[in-house]
């Protein structure tokens, strides 16, 4: 049962490799595809979440619920 199990597991991480052609790296490239397409605009909205969340103290750093870090 355990080499059955080994063996399921085995060949779904290996179907998740693959190879990238040139020709799909633009695609991949576009900044529809990135985790955060708009870097700045994200710094901002967590800015905003962390200073309204006064219990945490910000991200990376100490301070209120003001914002003022």
């Amino acid at each position: 049962m355990k080499n059955i199990f080994y063996i399921i597991l085995i060949s779904i991480v290996a179907s998740a490799c693959t190879t990238v052609n040139p020709w799909e790296r633009g695609i991949l490239a576009k900044t529809e595809m990135a985790w955060e397409p708009d870097p700045l605009m994200g710094q901002l909205q967590e800015h905003v979440y962390f200073s309204k969340e006064g219990s945490n103290g910000g991200y990376g750093a100490g301070g209120g619920g003001c914002g003022c870090n």
